[in-house]
């Protein structure tokens, strides 16, 4: 399964989530068997190749989320305490991070 998120800086490790206006990049992450396979990082969110993507998760509940939704994805948002890109799929993992709805 792919989960796109807005981040700033380009290390799988480091890379901290930032709400979409101020996002350096966006990492795509490769999720599977309850682990992150893979991650890559794009200009833009509809710039990542990928056919399909299954989630975006977004810094804050409040931001617009209606072209990735639009796109199909379910749009989750962070909770607090998960700044990086291993702290929000631990939240996945465990489905601790708020779905958000219009």
């Amino acid at each position: 399964m792919l989960i796109l998120i807005p981040v700033k800086g380009s290390d799988p490790k480091e890379a901290q989530i930032s709400p979409r206006m101020e996002a350096e990049q966006w990492a795509l992450v490769d999720f599977d068997a309850g682990g992150v396979r893979s991650v890559t990082f794009h200009p833009d969110w509809d710039q990542t190749g990928a056919d399909w993507i299954d989630f975006a998760v977004l810094e804050n509940r409040f931001e617009n989320a209606m072209d990735l939704m639009e796109a199909g994805m379910m749009v989750l948002a962070r909770r607090e305490g998960q700044e990086t890109i291993e702290l929000i799929m631990e939240g996945f993992k465990f489905k601790e991070l708020d779905e958000i709805g219009f």
